[in-house]
């Protein structure tokens, strides 16, 4: 780790576990450090004004850090139906069948590193390799809210609609973002996150005159659903 001062009410911290640098100085329950802002790479610690800054710099450099069990409690499990806009691009750049994609989306255990974007939008890490592309060319103007989603090394589900160039895989029911939950936002820096491949099942026309309609699964979803299941 390094810290770097930010003025006179700021440090700076760089750092490869962003989440776990904010979980040690949260636990320091420092009466100075007024806010403690993680991102990709570094911390941002702030504090009253009037707070000598150099003073605290030798303690967050020497900070020792929890194990990644000690930051969160089990993980958070987000139930998909993998029917996503860009699912047949991603199998596409990949190499990979679209079962592959999601067997892998679906097999690994992702830890939220940072919050940005939009409130409550988890930027997670742990991403198959595989499955590391880039963003869209032209990012949509609406993309909805319970999308899951992947570009570069991270994954994400989009908690409210907002414009996004993410690549989609599927959806989830999930509520990430409530203002009457308290905290608002489920995911925080350290939670583990897992997904779980969903049956999607669509209700069809129903014959006319007939009066009923027929729930039919799609199969290529229980497919990927058993597939993904076992890879658990």
């Amino acid at each position: 780790m390094k810290v770097r001062r930010v003025g006179d009410a700021a440090l700076l911290i760089e750092t490869e576990a962003p989440h776990r640098v904010d979980a040690a100085v949260r636990r320091l329950a420092l009466p100075e450090v007024v806010g403690v802002v993680p991102g990709a790479r570094t911390v941002l610690v702030t504090v009253r004004p009037g707070t000598e800054v150099g003073r605290l710099g030798p303690l967050l450099d020497d900070l020792p850090l929890p194990e990644l069990d000690e930051v969160a409690a089990d993980p958070v499990c987000f139930p998909v139906v993998y029917d996503g806009a860009d699912l047949d691009e991603v199998a596409g750049l990949t190499g990979l069948s679209r079962d592959e994609v999601v067997a892998r989306h679906a097999s690994a255990e992702y830890v939220v590193a940072y919050l940005g974007f939009s409130p409550g939008f988890g930027y997670l890490t742990g991403l198959d390799e595989a499955l590391h592309v880039p963003r869209r060319d032209s990012p949509r103007t609406a993309v909805p809210a319970g999308s899951v989603a992947i570009a570069g090394p991270y994954g994400a589900v989009y908690p409210t609609p907002s414009p996004g160039g993410w690549r989609l895989l599927g959806r989830t029911t999930i509520t990430l973002w409530d203002v009457e939950r308290d905290p608002p936002s489920l995911l925080q820096p350290g939670t583990r996150v897992r997904f779980a491949a969903e049956r999607a099942r669509v209700r069809a026309v129903p014959p006319a005159g007939s009066g009923r309609a027929q729930e039919a699964e799609v199969a290529d979803e229980a497919q990927v659903a058993d597939e993904a299941e076992a890879t658990r």
